[in-house]
């Protein structure tokens, strides 16, 4: 059986049951829960602290009235983190190279900051489809133009999660299967090849936090506009 580089990125199947369901589920194990202590141990209070210093850096430029999605981005972002953060271990499936997810989490939160700000105000909303001064002859290719870059945003926001993704871990197996390949025939470039692998592994780490603070962050200037 020949196996293809692509084939990580399948869903994978046990007795019939998408194993996608389980990895989606885990990361909530892993959340901060409260405790009825006076004190924190340490790694509580650094997680609230990282929960506290990211909402407040997300949520300053927006509207008081935004402030109630604080809980929803926050917990989406913590889940996407923790999500990518176990896709980099061995034996295990990253549910977000799957664009499916993925347009599953961005289309339903784009809609919603869309809706939100169709019905609260009607008239600023539909004014982003047609910038202030623009020639009269201009008029309608513009509205069609920032009608398609509007539709545009959720495919977007769900492609680039799923392309950084999955780019980083097709590199990681083609540096890792040159590294084992390299091992018998010529040892020291197979050394200088698996220090590239462990800095590309770091690497992937960083991407997997910045990707889903990015895809948060998008969301929030989507809701800054409709609120």
């Amino acid at each position: 059986m020949t196996l293809s580089f692509f084939d990580q990125f399948m869903s994978p199947v046990f007795l019939g049951i998408p194993l996608s369901l389980m990895a989606i589920l885990l990361p909530w194990a892993l959340f901060p829960s409260p405790t009825d202590r006076w004190l924190n141990n340490r790694v509580l209070t650094l997680q609230n602290w990282f929960i506290s210093r990211v909402t407040r850096e997300l949520f300053m430029p927006i509207n008081p009235a935004g402030h109630k999605w604080a809980l929803l981005l926050v917990s989406l972002m913590l889940f996407l983190i923790t999500i990518n953060m176990l896709g980099l271990l061995p034996y295990t499936f990253t549910p977000t190279t799957q664009l499916s997810i993925n347009l599953g989490l961005a289309v339903p939160l784009w809609l919603a900051t869309v809706i939100m700000g169709l019905r609260n105000q009607p008239t600023h909303a539909l004014g982003h489809l047609l910038p202030e001064g623009t020639p009269s002859p201009l008029i309608p290719i513009l509205i069609i133009i920032e009608t398609i870059s509007l539709f545009i945003r959720p495919l977007a926001l769900g492609v680039r999660l799923t392309a950084n993704l999955t780019a980083g871990h097709l590199l990681i197996q083609l540096i890792a299967t040159a590294a084992l390949v390299l091992i018998p025939i010529m040892p020291a470039v197979a050394a200088l090849t698996y220090i590239v692998l462990v800095l590309l592994t770091l690497l992937e780490i960083a991407v997997a936090m910045i990707q889903a603070y990015v895809f948060v962050l998008l969301l929030t200037l989507y809701l800054q506009e409709n609120v």
